[in-house]
């Protein structure tokens, strides 16, 4: 892609992911999309500082949370407050914000087939319950690319083990929304490497 076009940075920002009692270390990626002038973020984890720095000056045109977990949510506020940009979430995980952030209220809904254009590129909102169910990825067909937060990983589907999960559900949200997408289509996710929708396709029973 040229230099004036849409690219793809990740910033990796690690802490703590609490759920049903239990805390547990992670690594989260951060995917910034965007050019020189303008950027989308996508996920705000554990601390706002390292994701300003990758922003780098940069105006920030949205804040999109791909799910309710703390682990993907706990630096939006601070992020909201250093950039100014609004915060999209799907309120279908609300009660999971509310959780981490219960004197605070995301800006904007996220709701499946919202649109967002960020230095020539458009990503689309794909709402994919069943890591949660507010679960949502977006998909930018001109980066051939999809953001799947927890959804989707490098060797399957994300956890449904926890509150507010459903296996059924997860590999549903998959087999509609995610492996209709061309096969070449990098998964960028929320944990962890990058894969690409037909490497997974064996793993999603």
């Amino acid at each position: 892609m040229s230099e004036l076009g849409a690219r793809i940075d990740k910033v990796v920002v690690s802490g703590v992911f609490s759920l049903d009692g239990q805390d547990f270390d992670v690594d989260n990626n951060v995917w910034l999309v965007g050019n020189d002038d303008e950027v989308l973020v996508i996920d705000a984890p554990h601390d706002a500082a390292p994701i300003v720095g990758a922003i780098a000056g940069r105006r920030v045109t949205a804040i999109v949370l791909t799910h309710g977990h703390n682990d993907h949510i706990t630096a939006a506020v601070d992020l909201r407050e250093a950039t100014g940009a609004p915060v999209w979430f799907n309120p279908a995980d609300r009660m999971l914000w509310d959780v981490v952030h219960p004197d605070a209220t995301p800006d904007r809904e996220l709701v499946a087939g919202t649109t967002f254009e960020v230095a020539g590129t458009t990503l689309t909102a794909l709402h994919t319950p069943g890591h949660s169910p507010g679960s949502t990825c977006l998909h930018a067909p001109g980066l051939a690319t999809v953001f799947t937060g927890d959804t989707l990983f490098c060797g399957g589907p994300g956890a449904t083990g926890r509150s507010y999960s459903d296996e059924p559900t997860i590999l549903e949200s998959i087999r509609s929304k995610l492996l209709t997408l061309h096969g070449d289509t990098t998964v960028r996710t929320g944990h962890g490497d990058d894969t690409t929708i037909a490497a997974d396709v064996v793993h999603v029973r």
